[in-house]
């Protein structure tokens, strides 16, 4: 019985105890039955686990709790994303959170070992999802959608060791944008770059540089310096920590663990530290080993056309054609790019943030056809912003400026100075919320007015609304301004109107 094994040694005698009750009336003879054994297991179990020693309440590693302040910041975040993509005409959706695990394996490379496998518990192998555009791609060929333009915000989760001061962890959420189908080459491509652009400087996150590249001039630039093809995958996956590690230790990598010849590895090195603007794509034309590779020449045609497209979006500027970019991920077959933030001089108290790239993508013409009976492809180019380390980016600015975050929007507070008044605010709020105001009340029957006022304050509501014996003898209701603490009376038929003006005003 597998459940047994996972009982440690202290919990059998309290299984042995319960097992040899009587049997159940719907027992046959000495043969116990399922239900009973998992009962007297699971009560071991429990057991087991409440008399364990020293247990820390935490999130699990590589997780976080998201405080009422960080979802304030969070969603002002995915707000601006989100409203980006609907600009450029894209439609929402989403998938479960996991798949099945054929539907995920040999589609991420090396990082396939990163995948979340779960226990088999209905006949299916089952992977948390890795990522958003392998899902995408399976229900384009599963519905049989040749073109959509679509966003997806959710979570994913990828059992890395995680590096929590940096907004890296285990389980993080993507705002993912895709087009699929068939278009003129680098249209949709330099609207999705476009597309980064907006959203980076939107967010206000300080200087950044879009690198991009090609995997048909990777994997080119591999053939002409003598990568043999079986390890061109394995290559590209060393060369994709570029950002992370120096040369030296990339080459080392390459030729120690993973069998390249140093020769080779040294004439990689001649080409991945190339980086510019579309001269260098000029330059690689004519250099005499590139140009005699068909799929180099391919992609430096589509980079050169992307670079005219990114012009007459005025964002040439912000784009480098840098070959040591590599996109380790199996599934691209073409344009790579990928967000940096630039290093710029700290301020006083502030440190220096290393959070690698803040959005990401490509295109990956083949992986829909994976899933499809028939191997019908559907081309799709796309790109995912890396909310978790923009997060801790802004997070950390605020501690630094000393900023605070009000965690609700209400905007009215009914309050009243005297006992006896929870009927009047009952009706009060309830005016409020039926005319689409955002409005609270303590929810207590006596409150004092100096506490009702003094959490306004506190938490950044704007306006009062007083109900009390004079107010109700006259037919008014006071209505208080929280910052400067002027009131005015108006008539009670016309407070909710007077209160939707002044908001609309603010």
């Amino acid at each position: 019985m597998p459940l047994l094994g996972l009982l440690p040694r202290r919990a059998w005698a309290s299984l042995l105890t319960q097992l040899l009750r009587p049997p159940c009336a719907s027992c046959t003879g000495a043969v116990r039955c399922q239900s009973q054994v998992a009962e007297a297991v699971l009560t071991s179990q429990l057991k087991a686990h409440q008399e364990k020693p020293n247990f820390i309440i935490k999130t699990p590693k590589g997780t976080r709790d998201l405080s009422p302040q960080h979802m304030v910041v969070r969603e002002k975040i995915l707000d601006l994303v989100i409203s980006c993509f609907k600009r450029h005409g894209a439609k929402g959706m989403d998938t479960p959170a996991f798949e099945l695990k054929e539907t995920l394996t040999e589609k991420y490379g090396e990082d396939s070992g990163l995948m979340y496998d779960l226990k088999d518990q209905g006949g299916e192998l089952l992977s948390l999802r890795y990522d958003l555009t392998v899902p995408f791609a399976r229900y384009l060929a599963m519905n049989k959608v040749k073109k959509m333009k679509r966003y997806h915000v959710g979570k994913v989760w990828r059992r890395e060791s995680p590096t929590i001061v940096q907004g890296r962890y285990r389980e993080f959420c993507q705002c993912d944008f895709d087009i699929a189908g068939q278009f003129d080459p680098m249209i949709p491509d330099a609207e999705c770059l476009k597309i980064m652009c907006e959203i980076l400087s939107g967010l206000q996150l300080g200087d950044f540089l879009i690198k991009v590249n090609d995997r048909r001039i990777v994997d080119g630039m591999f053939a002409v310096c003598g990568v043999p093809e079986s390890k061109f995958r394995a290559i590209c996956s060393s060369i994709d920590k570029l950002d992370k590690m120096a040369w030296k230790d990339v080459r080392h990598e390459m030729v120690v663990k993973k069998g390249l010849a140093p020769e080779v590895a040294d004439r990689i090195g001649d080409y991945v530290q190339c980086h510019g603007g579309v001269s260098l794509v000029e330059q690689m034309f004519q250099d005499p080993r590139l140009s005699q590779n068909k799929q180099a020449l391919e992609g430096l045609g589509d980079l050169k056309l992307l670079f005219e497209y990114l012009t007459l979006f005025g964002i040439a500027d912000k784009i480098s054609f840098d070959l040591s970019l590599a996109r380790g991920l199996d599934y691209y077959t073409g344009v790579i790019y990928e967000a940096v933030l630039l290093q710029t001089p700290t301020q006083a108290g502030e440190e220096p943030l290393n959070v690698g790239s803040v959005a990401a993508g490509g295109r990956y013409d083949g992986l829909v056809g994976m899933f499809d009976p028939k191997g019908h492809k559907v081309p799709c180019v796309g790109l995912s912003i890396g909310v978790e380390r923009i997060f801790y980016i802004v997070e950390q600015r605020m501690k630094t400026k000393g900023e605070k975050v009000r965690t609700t929007e209400t905007q009215v507070f009914v309050a009243t100075p005297q006992k006896n008044f929870l009927q009047e605010r009952l009706k009060l709020i309830a005016e409020l919320w039926d005319s689409g105001i955002k409005a609270e009340m303590l929810y207590k029957n006596n409150p004092k007015l100096l506490t009702q006022l003094h959490y306004c304050e506190s938490t950044g509501i704007p306006l009062v609304v007083i109900i009390g014996e004079q107010e109700l003898k006259e037919g008014v209701i006071k209505i208080r301004s929280v910052a400067s603490r002027e009131e005015v009376a108006i008539k009670r038929e016309n407070f909710v109107a007077e209160i939707q003006k002044r908001l609309s005003e603010s």
